[in-house]
């Protein structure tokens, strides 16, 4: 198959994951160019990522976080005329015939806007926690290699070129949750579909963990992107976040203590309220989404 596809490698501090992740790439049937951007680590990630001459490196100065870091690539990628790009995270690593077999479908489906493989996890026997949970949550069985899923989380997200020029980039607003939620909303109200590849597959080397903090952090994030549903009405897309605000504190509630509750619901009453402020923003930023 006469098709260029890179893949676009955003790390921070991966020294841990890097040689794994770039010796399946290097691995992989279908030859590929990596995009890795760095934001800004502090341990021998750069050392690493040198010493793979398939690696064209962009060091940022800042860490720019994950959507805004992967937009340089896929420009970069684009600009050098790649057909696919295969966005991958650094704690990952695939099998010899993960891209081929993505490539392969998307290929033959425009339809298809986000088109991902199976993740494992570490043991490369159980699925990737989070992943399971939304593969569980398919729409249909398009075919026995095929399902189409409403979301997908972007571990590894096969673009095509087509669906990104008509979708356009991550929105910058998000700078490490939430990107890829706003992205394949965006990717659904342009017609596309996103599709889980059964004989292509991943393992994603990572310990889901809870934390106070981080929890009102993606709640934050959730309700950015429900704000900013074009599948929406701004009305009720508010109206959701607003649901969130309240909700999301009560499902918290079983893991916090009331302190920790109660100042949740405040915070995020109060992050609503800041998006109100901040309506024409919002409004302008999913104008540009049509």
């Amino acid at each position: 198959m006469d098709i260029k596809v890179a893949v676009i490698l955003v790390t921070y501090n991966g020294e841990r994951w890097l040689e794994k992740c770039l010796k399946s790439l290097q691995n992989s049937i279908f030859k590929v160019q990596v995009i890795a951007i760095d934001n800004a680590s502090t341990d021998n990630s750069i050392s690493i990522l040198k010493e793979f001459d398939f690696v064209e490196l962009i060091q940022s100065k800042e860490n720019l976080g994950f959507g805004k870091a992967n937009n340089i690539g896929i420009h970069k990628a684009i600009e050098a005329g790649f057909e696919y790009l295969f966005l991958l995270n650094q704690d990952t690593w695939i099998y010899p015939q993960t891209i081929q077999n993505l490539v392969l479908i998307a290929d033959g489906n425009p339809d298809y806007g986000i088109v991902s493989p199976v993740h494992f996890s570490a043991d490369e026997k159980a699925l990737d926690a989070n992943f399971e949970m939304y593969w569980n949550r398919k729409t249909r069985a398009v075919s026995q290699v095929v399902d189409e899923v409403p979301f997908i989380n972007a571990a590894a997200w096969l673009l095509p070129k087509r669906v990104i020029e008509k979708v356009g980039y991550f929105e910058p607003m998000f700078s490490h949750y939430g990107e890829d939620r706003n992205y394949s909303d965006r990717v659904h109200y342009h017609g596309f579909k996103t599709i889980v590849v059964k004989n292509s597959e991943i393992c994603h080397d990572r310990i889901i963990s809870r934390s106070f903090q981080k929890d009102i952090k993606q709640s934050k994030y959730k309700m950015l992107a429900e704000v900013l549903d074009v599948n929406q009405s701004w009305l009720k897309a508010y109206f959701s976040a607003f649901r969130s605000a309240i909700g999301l504190p009560k499902y918290f509630s079983k893991f916090y203590s009331l302190e920790q509750t109660l100042s949740m619901a405040v915070q995020l009453v109060g992050y609503y309220v800041l998006l109100k402020l901040h309506f024409l923003t919002i409004f302008k930023a999913r104008k540009s989404y049509r």
